[in-house]
């Protein structure tokens, strides 16, 4: 298939992003955005088509989603939720109901919250919880084996990335893939179809973590002494809900019910009744998203040293990850590019060149992208995996002519399966770093937890295609 004078000049730019993503020479904004640059530069499409995706409704999502995060970590709603659920009398000091909290307590935050972010409170919380374990031991307890701390310390990282499918807004890798299958499929996944399809997934890997980490690396006692002292006495220190945190959950709530509502009321009216079609057209996630922040800026905070009664978020503490939004902008530039310059329709023919495209079904592609996106997303972040691998599966679907629904969703899943390196993830970083997680153990369980991930992700879409 000839390439116009476009795709071209498109191709070595693609080359240049993709070659500077996986060894992180740049910063991977600074990356998106220098190939955003070159393709207006080199003469690929006019500046405004190509920087058009920075200002697409999803930024938005993003931007109204990190705020609503911030105001939850400002205020300490994700701590009180982690030493609430540890606080459950069901879970008591037993090892493997204390590993199985930890992993619900990551995993319902991450579905919200930054996975770094829920990594790094997590952390703190675990690395608490095994003071007070050593402490008690050194009183009149026994010790529990030093692998626990590491089954703890993997759980934390392996659920935080789990937790991360649950929603779309779990984490960025999710709305990339969902923006490439709105863009080039013409499917429009919403929030509550997204959750119909993520949560049992997210609850089946969570409960193969919990069982991997405990077998691998056990106890060895049945109590751990100390944990519940040291849990109710952190809840008590918490204290009464604070006004700013009842505004702040507030806000939260009316946000979340906005989400899934149209979903249920698809369900229960049918897709053809007005109701649905106006929510559809004036409430879009990235719309309800913003108005979950700006009610943030609305709503009472608590009073500061001079008496002065805060608003729940001042501007001043609102934090937003930039680099995440230029990155999903250069990515989608150069997704759009690809597709609207021929280049990714000739990379689909090129690789089914190489198979016979008899030989290609919707359940082959299924699990050849999940496959390739899980690889990639071990050696190059989970964004960046998105970016490369969701394009290529739709080009190559259309080539095949196999419906591309399925396969790029499966490539978004899987790019946020990467378990087995430090490198792979932040949360998996922040965990080597404290110094009790050994390579091979992290390798090891890492790579179990991948292969379930990938039959997981493949077994879910085949499903979900038929249902």
């Amino acid at each position: 298939m000839p390439l116009s004078p476009e795709a071209l000049t498109l191709a070595p730019i693609l080359l240049l992003v993709i070659a500077l993503w996986v060894t992180e020479a740049l910063p991977l904004a600074v990356t998106a955005l220098l190939g955003a640059v070159l393709c207006v530069v080199a003469g690929v499409a006019p500046a405004k088509e190509v920087f058009r995706p920075f200002a697409d409704p999803l930024i938005f999502l993003f931007i109204g989603s990190f705020l609503l995060a911030e105001a939850i970590r400002l205020h300490g709603l994700d701590r009180r939720l982690a030493y609430w659920v540890l606080s459950v009398p069901w879970i008591g000091e037993r090892p493997t109901r204390i590993l199985a909290a930890v992993a619900l307590v990551s995993v319902l935050i991450s579905a919200f919250i930054s996975n770094t972010v829920t990594a790094a409170m997590m952390m703190a919380i675990v690395t608490g919880i095994l003071g007070a374990v050593e402490a008690a031991a050194a009183g009149h307890g026994r010790s529990p084996a030093p692998s626990f701390a590491t089954s703890l310390f993997l759980c934390v990282a392996f659920a935080a990335s789990i937790g991360g499918l649950a929603t779309p807004i779990g984490t960025p890798t999710n709305l990339i893939g969902l923006a490439f299958i709105r863009d080039q499929v013409g499917v429009r996944v919403s929030f509550f179809g997204w959750c119909a399809i993520a949560i049992p997934l997210v609850a089946v890997m969570t409960t193969v973590a919990v069982a991997v980490l405990s077998r691998l690396f056990p106890a060895g006692v049945e109590r751990l002494e100390g944990v519940g002292s040291y849990v109710a006495a952190e809840r008590s220190r918490l204290g009464r809900w604070t006004t700013g945190q009842k505004s702040v959950a507030a806000a939260f709530a009316i946000t979340v019910f906005l989400w899934v509502l149209p979903g249920f009321l698809l369900i229960l009216l049918g897709a053809s009744h007005p109701v649905c079609g106006w929510l559809s057209k004036r409430l879009p996630e990235g719309v309800v998203a913003l108005i979950g922040a700006i009610l943030l800026f609305l709503l009472p905070g608590n009073r500061d040293a001079d008496g002065r009664l805060r608003r729940a978020l001042e501007w001043r503490e609102a934090r937003i990850d930039w680099d995440i939004v230029l990155l999903y902008g250069g990515g989608m530039a150069l997704g759009e590019l690809c597709f609207s310059t021929g280049l990714a329709g000739a990379i689909g023919q090129s690789i089914t060149g190489w198979i016979p495209v008899g030989d290609w079904s919707g359940t082959v592609l299924v699990a050849v992208a999940t496959v390739v996106a899980v690889v990639t997303s071990e050696f190059t972040s989970n964004t960046a995996s998105a970016n490369m691998v969701v394009p290529v599966v739709i080009a190559l679907a259309r080539a095949t002519g196999v419906d591309p629904l399925m396969a790029a969703l499966a490539a978004t899943f899987a790019s946020s399966l990467g378990f087995m390196m430090p490198v792979s993830t932040p949360c998996n970083a922040i965990v080597y770093g404290s110094g009790r997680v050994p390579l091979r153990s992290m390798m090891a369980s890492g790579a179990i937890i991948d292969v379930v991930g990938a039959i997981t992700v493949t077994a879910a879409m085949l499903l979900a295609s038929r249902l």
